[in-house]
């Protein structure tokens, strides 16, 4: 017998989103880690806040966001909060009940400052990565470092002459001798000219910096710098100490990125684990 098309379901659902999200996902141990890492962090996230007043998205929930939206790719904040309104998964992750309203995306730019002044990204990421469940996984012997260009948000009609002798838009730049040394964006003068390899193009851009543990593959470290001849070098001082007696090394990062990813993540990408 054929079932009737009901174009609109019913209004009230009596599933949980714990029932929804299957027993074999890869997100159940990665949130059982991350809530008993937060749990460690409670006193340290309690010190930056105010003992009165309205109370604030906590901060539990940021930093579990802000872990979705690595794993999945996700290009921006607004994005992410749009993927969370609608996502049971991600809210279920997030500790949102399917009612609750998400916030809106600035909310990431009044706590980012508080938590990374707190060093609440460099503990809660030196916890996972020394929890015992981890801590066996990780090797200081089998590693790489790779290296990724990060796009600036900034055209190429902004990088202008820094002695501020052109007189058009900057949008005809055909046959100019643009360089780092005479030029720089008006938008985003921390990002360099550069080109991944002769022949291409060259961007306004970053460059990131990973270590990766090849046995599990796993990021345990990472770090952003200026797109420039000496990037590769200054990427050493990212060998993990991950022995039997030494401490994780703690994330190192030379300045914010846009959108914003944290690093070490000791997780191996979605892709790989589903």
């Amino acid at each position: 017998m054929r079932g009737t098309f009901e174009d609109q379901g019913g209004l009230f659902s009596y599933i949980s989103p714990e029932a929804r999200v299957p027993a074999g996902h890869p997100l159940r141990r990665i949130r059982e880690l991350v809530r008993e890492v937060l749990g460690d962090l409670n006193r340290s996230l309690g010190s930056l806040y105010a003992s009165e007043g309205r109370p604030s998205i906590p901060p539990e929930q940021l930093l579990s966001v802000l872990l979705l939206q690595v794993f999945y790719g996700i290009r921006s904040e607004r994005q992410l909060m749009e993927q969370l309104d609608y996502n049971l998964l991600y809210r279920w992750f997030v500790g949102l009940s399917p009612d609750d309203r998400v916030w809106d995306r600035t909310t990431f730019t009044k706590n980012r400052e508080r938590l990374r002044n707190g060093e609440v990204f460099t503990k809660f990421m030196s916890k996972l990565l020394n929890h015992p469940q981890v801590k066996p996984l990780l090797s200081d012997e089998h590693f790489s470092v790779d290296g990724t260009l990060i796009e600036a948000w900034a055209s190429q009609k902004s990088f202008r002459p820094k002695d501020g002798s052109g007189d058009d838009d900057g949008a005809n730049f055909h046959g100019q001798k643009r360089k780092n040394d005479t030029h720089a964006s008006t938008s985003d003068p921390d990002s360099r000219l550069y080109r991944k390899a002769a022949g291409r193009e060259a961007k306004l851009c970053y460059i990131g910096h990973a270590i990766m543990e090849n046995r599990n593959g796993l990021a345990v470290a990472g770090m952003v710098t200026h797109a420039n001849g000496t990037a590769e070098p200054r990427s050493g001082c990212l060998k993990p100490r991950l022995g039997k007696s030494a401490a994780a090394s703690p994330p190192v990062r030379t300045r914010p990125m846009t959108p914003p990813i944290m690093w070490p993540i000791c997780a191996p990408p979605m892709s790989r684990r589903m």
